[in-house]
């Protein structure tokens, strides 16, 4: 008897795969908005890491130069103190594709970050965590 019985059953049923269907949809629910705000907690981190790049480019260049503090500083003067094949380099643009091109920095000026970063990355990057660097609107 049991054998035919399992002549007869050679699959799921259709209530089985909607189970599993429904729990993997669920454990997406959770886990993609997760990935999402680690995703744009990465881009704030490695934006930070690229104002302090440029921070150091624009301290070599002024005693490399004889600059002097609030001494004006564009993209072009300070790139090539910026390392060679890195992302920053190579676009000049943030990780979420501003620009740090455009306008000048000063010597012993903190650089701010580039415009639209704080409504962009606000939920994950309060102003509290750009310091020392300040956040421009």
């Amino acid at each position: 008897m049991l054998l035919q019985m399992n002549r007869t059953r050679r699959g799921f049923t259709l209530v089985e795969i909607m189970i599993v269907v429904a729990i993997i949809a669920m454990l997406a629910a959770i886990a993609v908005p997760n990935f999402l705000r680690a995703r744009k907690r990465a881009q704030a981190t490695r934006m930070m890491e690229d104002l302090r790049l440029i921070d150091s480019a624009i301290d070599q260049y002024a005693v490399e130069k004889g600059k002097k503090k609030n001494d004006s500083v564009t993209w072009d003067d300070i790139r090539r103190y910026i390392k060679d094949g890195t992302q920053l380099y190579s676009t000049g643009t943030s990780a979420i594709g501003i620009p740090y091109t455009g306008g000048t920095y000063q010597v012993d000026v903190p650089p701010s970050t580039p415009p639209g970063t704080g409504a962009a990355l606000s939920d994950v990057a309060p102003p509290s965590f750009w310091s020392p660097y300040s956040l421009a609107n």
